[in-house]
C-alpha cells in the first residue's frame, strides 16, 4: 500500500509541474494585454531570460520489494506458477507447511498478482474462532479381506477407495500423538485433519492396509490386545516391532479385550485385580516384545465409566479412546477421546459424513 501511495504522489507532483509549464505567463504590468490582430512583439534583450529552464522531470519510481515481512507474517504478490508448496518452500523452508498458507488465505490456488499472506508461525493453536471450533475425526477400522464379510471385515477395495478419497480431497492424516499435542495447545493442525486407527491386531492389516498407507504416506495407530497376538489370524510380535520401527504407533487395547467396567457381581478386590491384569500387565509385555511402553489405550468396545477412567489414569496412560461418532475439538478430555467406527456396509456418502472438521457454534 505504501508503494502504491508513493507512486500516486509522484505522479501528482509531475502532473502539477507540467500543468504550470503549459499555462500562459501574466503581463509584466499586471493588466490584461489589449486585443490586437498583430502578432506580439518578440522579446528584447532586456526582457529575454539568459537561459531557458529545463522542464521538470518526475522523480524515479522505485520498484516494489518482492515481499513485505514482519515477525509474524510475509506478504507477497503471487507470480505465475506459484503454489502453496513453492511459497512454503521459499518463505518457510518446508513445502509440507503449505497447509498454513492455504488455511490462512482460505484457498489452495494463487493467480498471478494476488496478495498472499504467509504466516510464519501458528496463529490459532486452539482451533477456536468466532464462528465455532475445529474438529478432528478419528476413524476406527478392524479386520480386512478380499471381500466384505460382516460389519467389521471391510473389503480391501473399499478401504483403498476411502484412503484415496482422503488424499484427493486434501485431508491431512496425522499421528495420534500429534493430535494430543493439539489438545495441549502445543501445535496447530490443518483444518482438514484426520487420524486413522486399527483395532485388535489383525494380520490382514499388513496384507491390505499397510501397502495403501505406505504409498499415500499416511500414518496410523494400531491398538493391540495382547492375548490375541500370536493367533493364526493375528499379527506376530516381530511384525508389530517392524511396524513400530517404520513409524506406526503400537498402543494398548487391554489384555483380554473384556469390557473393563465393574460387573454387578464383582467385588472391589476382584475388580481391582482384574484391572491390574487388563491395564498394567500389557505395559511390560509391550516393552519386552516391541521395545516401547504404550501410553495410550483404546477401551474394548469403547466402554468406560468414571471408575475405568480413574484406573486408566492411575495405570499411567496419558490418553484413552472410546467409540462415539463425533469429531474431537482441542478441548476434548484426553481420557475420553472419540472415534467413529467405519463399517463395511457404509457407502462413500456414509464415509464422508464421518469427516466433519468444523462445528458451527457462533460465540456471542
Amino acid at each position: 500500500m505504501a508503494g502504491k501511495l508513493g507512486r500516486l504522489l509522484v505522479l501528482g507532483v509531475a502532473v502539477g509541474v507540467l500543468s504550470a509549464c503549459a499555462a500562459a505567463p501574466p503581463s509584466s504590468t499586471g493588466a490584461a494585454a489589449p486585443p490586437s490582430s498583430a502578432p506580439p512583439p518578440g522579446p528584447t534583450a532586456a526582457t529575454r531570460p539568459a537561459t531557458t529552464p529545463a522542464p521538470a522531470q518526475p522523480a524515479p519510481v522505485e520498484p516494489l520489494p518482492e515481499s513485505f515481512q514482519s515477525d509474524d507474517f510475509v506478504v507477497v504478490l503471487a507470480k505465475g506458477g506459484d503454489t502453496a508448496e513453492s511459497l512454503a518452500q521459499k518463505y518457510l523452508g518446508d513445502p509440507a507447511k503449505a497447509w498454513m498458507i492455504e488455511d490462512y488465505n482460505q484457498t489452495a490456488t494463487f493467480t498471478a498478482g494476488r496478495e498472499v499472506v504467509i504466516p510464519k508461525r501458528p496463529w490459532n493453536p486452539s482451533g477456536v474462532d468466532p464462528r465455532g471450533y475445529q474438529l478432528v475425526p478419528i476413524l476406527c477400522y478392524h479386520n480386512m479381506g478380499a471381500q466384505t464379510r460382516g460389519r467389521l471385515l471391510m473389503s480391501a477395495s473399499a478401504f483403498e477407495e476411502q484412503m484415496r478419497y482422503l488424499k484427493r480431497e486434501g485431508y491431512h492424516v496425522i499421528t495420534l500423538k500429534r493430535f494430543l499435542e493439539f489438545t495441549a495447545l502445543q501445535q496447530q493442525l490443518p483444518r482438514k485433519t484426520v487420524v486413522l486407527t486399527f483395532d485388535d491386531g489383525w494380520k490382514s492389516f499388513k496384507e491390505f492396509a499397510y501397502p495403501v498407507l505406505k504409498e499415500l504416506g499416511f500414518p496410523a495407530t494400531l491398538f493391540i490386545y495382547t492375548d490375541f497376538i500370536g493367533a493364526r489370524i493375528a499379527l506376530t510380535w516381530p511384525e508389530l516391532k517392524d511396524l513400530a520401527q517404520e513409524g506406526f504407533d503400537i498402543e494398548a487395547h487391554s489384555k483380554t479385550h473384556e469390557d473393563m467396567r465393574k460387573k454387578a457381581s464383582e467385588s472391589d478386590e476382584d475388580y481391582n485385580r482384574r484391572m491390574q491384569v487388563e491395564l498394567v500387565s500389557p505395559l511390560a509385555i509391550f516393552q519386552q516384545r516391541v521395545g516401547q511402553t504404550p501410553k495410550i489405550i483404546a477401551y474394548p468396545y469403547g466402554s468406560h465409566d468414571d471408575g475405568v477412567v480413574k484406573r486408566t489414569r492411575e495405570a499411567g496412560y496419558i490418553a484413552a479412546l472410546d467409540v462415539r461418532r463425533q469429531g474431537n475439538p482441542s478441548f476434548t478430555p484426553v481420557l475420553t477421546i472419540h472415534r467413529a467406527q467405519i463399517y463395511s456396509e457404509m457407502s462413500m456418502d456414509d464415509f464422508v459424513r464421518n469427516l466433519t472438521t468444523f462445528s458451527e457454534e457462533a460465540i456471542r
